[in-house]
């Protein structure tokens, strides 16, 4: 399978964090295949003095995306992550963070290609959601996932 990621950090040594992050998810989920560059941004959704530093990450797993999803909240908790995003009358309530991994899409590619994956995967469920359904709204996403994926 291929992922696409999005990480981000707005506190402590952010880029740092992030390439602790990408270090991890080399180690622990997949082979990294191409990264962004670092960009900023203002908070979105929560008011915050602390920018935020994001990448998008492409890599290659052999994990299910339910398994990357567990995997890359243990490497959200080993990094110093205590706190995830909470709803509050259905709405999300937003904070600094030490650092946030979000899976953005994945595509399932036959053995024998070395081609762009054909089959994008689509998820459904309470704690998962793929395509990323807000990843279109946010250039914080959108800025650095353009990088690295053809299509964007």
């Amino acid at each position: 399978m291929i992922y696409y990621l999005s990480i981000g950090a707005n506190l402590g040594e952010r880029e740092q964090t992030i390439s602790q992050a990408v270090s991890l998810l080399n180690s622990e989920v997949g082979r990294v295949l191409a990264r962004s560059q670092y960009h900023y941004s203002t908070p979105v959704g929560f008011t915050s003095t602390h920018e935020f530093c994001n990448i998008c990450v492409k890599l290659t797993s052999a994990l299910s995306p339910q398994r990357v999803l567990y995997v890359t909240q243990d490497i959200e908790r080993a990094l110093g992550r205590t706190e995830k995003t909470s709803l509050s009358d259905g709405q999300p309530l937003y904070h600094d963070r030490e650092i946030d991994i979000d899976l953005l899409m994945a595509f399932d590619m036959p053995a024998d290609s070395t081609d762009f994956p054909l089959f994008p995967v689509c998820v459904r469920s309470k704690r998962l959601t793929l395509p990323h359904p807000r990843m279109d709204e946010r250039d914080f996403v959108k800025i650095p996932l353009a990088e690295i994926f053809p299509f964007a």
